[in-house]
């Protein structure tokens, strides 16, 4: 099966998202007591919007109205065109108000109402992106859609949905059923016949993406370019471990790009969503914390292979900006900042805060500009859609020195001098406006960040956030019966598999770097509760949504990987450790399960399914359980962590403990390393050195 999600191609246009005047509003609509920033957002627009909740189907049912959707987030660009151009006008709103229950969803609170409708525009039209609006009927099925429209459009097609619907309703029920069907057959995964791991051929997989590969520019081939994370772990580990030179040149080449050329901030750090173009060079200008938190951890480990101290720089440079202007005194980072703000005009732009004209850095740089324009790419990337410039950096710095032959310490001076100058004048500017929802399965994500930045680097400052964080969304997330809030804010929305998921994944990664097991019981509380209450035993995967939860019929598995890892790959990871840790066979047959139910899709379109071939890997290969007791073993485990090893999960104790792995294996005098395969232990060493030598 192979689901892609197309963005609609996105063009440039002025607008306001988020400057609210302080004045007395005409209109006042249900979302003005909502906690998200985008539905609040909306507040005032004429349309009598509605947040979603149970009791809309019933609402709809007993007007006999047609639901529409609108689904977006706080730092969209184009959903705040539509906002403005649309929303916003009287007309508009009353043809809305008048035959339709109107409903605008937070994407970021509400991620199983956006699956659903994604997949389903998607399959009516090709592409999905956001803004996504669909029309359904009362009971929630959809019968059309589509993403941005001019108001002339929206008007047209709103006023013939509503025509057909009066005129023939029978044949409007029969496509929406027909949509509906063709969702479900999309949710089948029949594959009831185990593969056989030794038999499938990893090259065969890496000769199949490299169809997708584009080795001129890095990333996949595409019009617009997403980091993927989750594919360049994967890749990164594959060309490590298989000495594949073309593969990791690749994802060196990605890599290179990502950091220096437009996606990366080059004054304040940290990553915008995706570029608009093939070359990485102009990017969509939001910034969100899942991509900021996983390029930490892809960069993190891209260091500790190729020890690229760009790849170091870019590690610390994006903690910086996230601790700049999403970090909370808390540990809790917000969700996002905005593509959007003021120019000098005082008239909402795209990138305002980010870009520059060529006049103004003429003007502020003086008699620098030549050498920085030269550094910064301006003669040789294209401008804006506002013509302006984005900085990006060409040229490595040596061959740059060697070009303008200067010394290393000069070029670092002058890289300082332009970004001091550079940054005072950028906090002139109105800065974006934040999202300050705090959602947890993007901290769990942060959380993991912090730790593998922490594993790489050894910088016990890492350490302490990542406890931090832990703790913080432990007191505020989690509520005392393991239920998992969707986020901070709205105490209504409990947490979705990824939720689980990504915070599962995160508390191993702590007590891994901790050796404090009260993380790892956490873990496993959390994996009980998962179980009890998203796994369909029918299917073999764990729903997106609790079995109890309220709202559509439709059930949603969330099984590929996008710009996030999917959350069922991340739980057949989460049942594979914790399986390993806790000797539970029941966990381990059920992870190697899930992954026979996905292989079949994963072979055939392998960059959909990254996180899924990586627990591949580990079945595949020798797959270590390394067991440090003793009271130096947290010495000894920063130690063994210094190397790239992704096909570890390591457990120890300064104490005596009863865990599995480490039970009748303690000694007052002594801290010994057993390195073990499938519970077969070799002789124990004290030595880090001779420990990696057992795993070689």
């Amino acid at each position: 099966m192979r689901i892609v999600y197309s963005l609609l191609s996105l063009f440039f246009l002025l607008i306001s998202c988020s400057e609210t005047p302080k004045e007395t509003h005409k209109y006042t609509n249900a979302l003005i007591n909502e906690t998200s920033p985008y539905l609040v957002q909306h507040a005032h627009n004429p349309v009598n919007w509605q947040p979603w909740s149970k009791d809309i189907l019933a609402k709809a049912k007993a007007e006999n109205k047609l639901i529409l959707f609108s689904i977006g987030y706080a730092s969209c660009h184009w959903c705040h065109v539509m906002e403005k151009e649309t929303f916003e006008d009287e007309t508009v709103a009353k043809f809305m108000n008048a035959h339709f229950i109107n409903v605008k969803v937070d994407r970021e609170e509400h991620p199983n109402i956006d699956k659903t409708y994604l997949k389903a525009v998607q399959l009516m039209t090709g592409n999905a992106g956001w803004p996504l609006n669909c029309v359904t009927l009362p009971n929630g099925e959809p019968v059309w859609g589509g993403t941005y429209f001019t108001k002339e459009n929206w008007m047209h097609s709103l006023q013939q949905i509503v025509k057909i619907y009066q005129e023939n309703p029978e044949k409007t029920v029969e496509f929406a059923q027909a949509q509906v069907q063709r969702m479900n057959v999309l949710q089948n995964f029949t594959n009831e016949e185990a593969l056989q791991l030794s038999k499938i051929s990893t090259d065969a997989i890496i000769n199949t993406w490299k169809k997708e590969l584009d080795f001129e520019n890095g990333g996949l081939q595409e019009a617009e370019k997403f980091p993927r994370p989750s594919n360049y772990r994967f890749l990164l580990r594959y060309a490590i471990t298989q000495k594949d030179t073309a593969v990791e040149k690749h994802v060196n080449q990605t890599l290179q790009n990502i950091a220096n050329r437009g996606l990366f901030d080059h004054l304040e750090g940290g990553f915008a969503r995706y570029a608009t173009d093939k070359h990485w060079n102009i990017p969509h200008f939001e910034k969100m914390l899942y991509d900021n938190a996983q390029l930490i951890s892809l960069f993190s480990y891209a260091y500790q292979t190729q020890k690229e101290e760009r790849y170091k720089n870019t590690v610390f440079q994006t903690l910086q900006f996230l601790e700049q202007h999403l970090l909370r005194d808390d540990g809790l980072c917000y969700a996002s900042l905005n593509a959007d703000s003021l120019n000098e005009e005082n008239d909402t732009e795209e990138g305002a805060y980010y870009t520059w004209t060529k006049a103004e850095l003429q003007e502020i740089l003086k008699d620098d500009f030549s050498l920085f324009a030269d550094y910064f790419g301006l003669n040789e990337i294209p401008l804006t859609e506002d013509k302006k410039h984005v900085l990006i950096k060409v040229y490595s710095d040596e061959i740059f020195i060697q070009k303008h032959q200067l010394t290393t310490a000069t070029l670092q001076q002058k890289i300082a001098q332009w970004k001091s100058i550079l940054l005072a004048e950028r906090q002139q500017r109105k800065a974006p406006k934040t999202d300050t929802k705090i959602i947890t399965s993007w901290n769990a994500l942060l959380l993991k960040a912090y730790t593998d930045a922490y594993k790489v680097f050894g910088d016990e400052t890492l350490k302490i956030k990542a406890i931090k964080t832990a703790t913080a969304i432990k007191e505020k997330l989690i509520l005392n019966d393991w239920k998992v809030l969707r986020s901070l804010e709205n105490k209504e929305i409990h947490g979705f598999l990824d939720d689980y998921a990504y915070l599962i994944d995160a508390f191993l990664a702590v007590y891994q770097i901790t050796f404090d097991e009260q993380w790892l019981l956490d873990a496993k509380s959390l994996l009980h509760y998962t179980n009890e209450h998203f796994y369909d035993a029918e299917k073999k995967l764990f729903a997106f949504s609790k079995r109890d939860a309220s709202g559509l019929d439709f059930k949603e598995f969330d099984v590929e990987d996008g710009v996030m890892p999917s959350a069922n790959a991340v739980m057949s990871h989460n049942l594979f450790q914790l399986g390993h840790y806790f000797g539970n066979d029941d966990y381990l047959a059920k992870s190697n399960q899930m992954l026979q139910r996905i292989l079949p899709d994963a072979l055939e379109f392998p960059y959909l399914y990254s996180y899924w071939l990586e627990l591949y890997l580990n079945l595949s290969q020798p797959y270590y359980e390394v067991v440090i007791n003793g009271k130096n073993a947290i010495a000894k485990a920063k130690e063994l962590q210094q190397h790239y090893l992704p096909n570890i999960i390591l457990c120890g104790s300064s104490t005596e403990s009863d865990l599995p792995l480490l039970k009748n294996r303690f000694y007052e005098d002594k801290t010994l390393i057993y390195v073990c395969v499938n519970r077969a232990c070799k002789l124990p060493t004290e030595s880090v050195e001779k420990a990696l030598e057992l795993m070689n």
